[in-house]
């Protein structure tokens, strides 16, 4: 019988883990990245409710149909409650407020406040799934944040305004969302976790969705048809797959931290869709956030 050699012993496995939990939370993250400008597109045609909500019960129609073809058990009743602050934090309140704060600001304005939404996730983490970070943890999302703050002011995103106290709810609500499912997907697992939280809502969206359908109508573009498409599918449901994922392998605070490289994608396709110039600072505040993310995923985090 062979011996096991110290490469073949848990301990080496931890920063393999850690660096799953990175890979997939970056693959999350370029599947939010589209959100903004995405959104923002859909409601200069659309109603902002039925937009922010639609999107939802869209996405709880596919999850529905994969739930029954893997034949997942419903969660236990000692879970729906967890399971429904995910809902209200990422199905109802990051989509619908941020909806209406984008019909009356860019995507590239939006984005700035987004840049916020690491600093809370990890917050959310300490409050809501007991994690603590070190003092280096925090001076560098502090580093990223002010890095993101920059790069957004020399992009000429504006000084704030009314619609970005939506933003802000928005943002508050998604991190907790994130929180909390990335904690719950440790026993329900990422793409169950999200399934259930737009299930569990579809009874109460789909009769507001269909009132804003009827006041407001349904007539757009194919291009704002598209992008709800990308709303419902890809921000809504299938980048929380590998998001949440990334949250239960290498914990909350330290995955969350990824998101920092979302404000600057986001602004990264404004400017290719929308036609907002990309200057060197692009460059050089991209690779200070990447440094920045780095040196949070190499922090401690107590678990």
């Amino acid at each position: 019988m062979t011996t096991p050699t110290p490469s073949m012993t848990a301990p080496r496995a931890a920063p393999l883990l850690l660096g799953a939990g990175a890979f997939w939370g970056i693959i999350g993250v370029a599947g939010f990245s589209f959100t903004l400008p995405a959104t923002r597109l859909a409601v200069m045609e659309l109603d902002g409710t039925l937009v922010g909500l639609g999107r939802a019960v869209i996405a709880a129609g596919v999850a529905a149909l994969l739930l029954l073809a893997a034949r997942q058990p419903i969660p236990p009743r000692a879970l729906w409650g967890r399971i429904a602050v995910v809902a209200a934090g990422v199905v109802v309140g990051f989509p619908l407020f941020s909806a209406w704060a984008l019909q009356h600001v860019p995507a590239a304005h939006g984005a700035v406040i987004v840049g916020l939404t690491p600093a809370a996730t990890a917050v959310m983490a300490v409050l809501r799934a007991g994690e603590r970070p070190s003092t280096g943890f925090w001076i560098a999302s502090l580093l990223g944040l002010v890095a993101v703050l920059i790069f957004a002011a020399v992009q000429g995103a504006g000084w704030p305004v009314p619609a970005d106290g939506l933003i802000l709810i928005a943002v508050l609500l998604g991190a907790l969302g994130y929180a909390e499912g990335g904690q719950l997907a440790r026993t329900l697992g990422g793409w169950q976790v999200i399934s259930w939280a737009l299930v569990l809502s579809a009874p109460v969206l789909a009769p507001i969705v269909a009132l804003s359908a009827v006041r407001h109508g349904l007539s757009a573009s194919p291009l704002a048809w598209v992008c709800v498409a990308y709303v419902s599918l890809i921000s809504m449901y299938f980048a929380f797959f590998a998001w949440y994922r990334g949250l239960a392998i290498g914990g909350v605070a330290r995955i969350g931290q990824v998101q920092l490289m979302q404000p600057v994608l986001t602004l990264v396709w404004s400017a290719l869709l929308l036609g907002e110039h990309i200057g060197w600072s692009m460059i050089a505040a991209s690779a200070a956030v990447l440094g920045c993310v780095a040196l949070t995923q190499r922090t401690r985090v107590a678990r």
